[in-house]
């Protein structure tokens, strides 16, 4: 969608959906139009690709292609949201199972989602 209005932020921005896309993207849909007022929005090291930014974001953003940018974002949230409640329902299945998750976050190589994994898969929880 952002291509099609010639906006061209993945070229700069490594994650768009980061605090600096984020906010690009939602003054986009606000009807933002000025280059220079978006990269103001940029945050941490995107900030020093000022000039690129500005470059970017000049393109042709009409009202439809914010329409669909505002869904694609409220989808994104409603994703996030169903993440996060599936993760708090696998964190509580797997509470009795803490200290083998920590025993096998010991091993070289194994974080937490690892060691979640492999004990589901084992416990078959």
């Amino acid at each position: 969608m952002l291509e099609d209005a010639n906006i061209k932020l993945t070229g700069v921005a490594t994650g768009i959906m980061g605090v600096s896309g984020r906010a690009m993207l939602e003054a986009l849909v606000a009807g933002t139009t000025d280059p220079a007022l978006l990269a103001d929005l940029a945050k941490g090291k995107l900030r020093a690709k000022r000039e690129a930014l500005e470059q970017a974001l000049v393109g042709r953003m009409n009202d439809h292609h914010r329409s669909l940018v505002s869904m694609h974002l409220s989808h994104i949230d409603f994703l996030d949201e169903q993440i996060e409640h599936l993760s708090a329902q696998i964190t509580e299945c797997l509470r009795p199972f803490e200290t083998v998750l920590e025993r096998l976050e010991t091993i070289p190589g194994v974080k937490r989602r690892t060691a979640e994994v492999l004990t589901a898969e084992v416990a078959s929880i």
